[in-house]
């Protein structure tokens, strides 16, 4: 299977401290791809270094065979990243539907049967869509943030910690539409976790932190109690 990511020896500091020790990570096409590990090991320092808001020290990161690390943050997403960081950052003074907008925007497109399908993945988004982004729940609000990331069409979708501080039938209903999303068989999806099952549940493959370097990686078949107890049991 051929890899939509390819990340070899990535190194990174904040601060003068170095974040990220030689980061080595193959993501696959058209693939659910976990990247787990306790607080602290680097899991969002990585998505940011892909992104663009990290700088690297060292190391390639070649995207759909585009070499990424000389180009701005801006000309990243242009290659087809999509990006919703923790927090969300949805616009909270915009309504839902302005929010939405600015996904396609980004890309220069004008909405025509896209909005559709994002109202299939999160039909609650239609019912809010004149409601200012603010006056929605956190998980409404990760919600849209989803929704507005998609709109950019991106061939792959990152996703850092997206069930975090939210309702269990919100978590449901985003685990819903990833797992719609890999059968569409349209993009790549990178999931920053801590919820082990919900990566069991939808990952092909995972890579484990641990430090700043990869501790355990591959199938999510082969992902071990032993391996979970040494490296994600707190």
């Amino acid at each position: 299977m051929s890899n939509v990511l390819e990340i070899r020896n990535l190194e990174a500091s904040i601060g003068g401290s170095r974040i990220l020790r030689g980061i080595n990570l193959d993501v696959p096409t058209k693939s659910v791809f976990c990247l787990m590990g306790r607080n602290g090991v680097g899991k969002t320092s990585t998505l940011k270094a892909i992104v663009g808001l990290l700088a690297a020290n060292n190391g390639t990161i070649n995207f759909d065979g585009i070499e990424l690390t000389k180009l701005t943050t801006d000309n990243r997403a242009l290659t087809g990243l999509g990006y919703v960081p923790q927090g969300r950052e949805i616009f909270p003074h915009l309504t839902v539907e302005e929010n939405l907008h600015i996904g396609a925007i980004a890309r220069g497109r004008k909405l025509k049967s896209e909005l559709e399908r994002i109202f299939t993945l999160f039909p609650i988004i239609k019912e809010f869509l004149p409601r200012k982004g603010g006056q929605l729940s956190g998980g409404q609000q990760q919600q849209l943030a989803i929704g507005r990331a998609l709109l950019t069409e991106p061939k792959l979708l990152i996703l850092d910690e997206p069930t975090e501080g939210i309702q269990p039938n919100i978590i449901d209903q985003i685990g819903d539409a990833i797992k719609m999303l890999r059968e569409e068989g349209k993009m790549s999806i990178l999931l920053v976790e801590q919820y082990l099952d919900f990566c069991k549940e939808l990952g092909d493959t995972y890579a484990i932190l641990e430090r700043g370097a990869v501790a355990s990686a591959g199938p999510m078949t082969e992902l071990t109690d032993d391996v979970v107890k040494k490296f994600l049991t707190v």
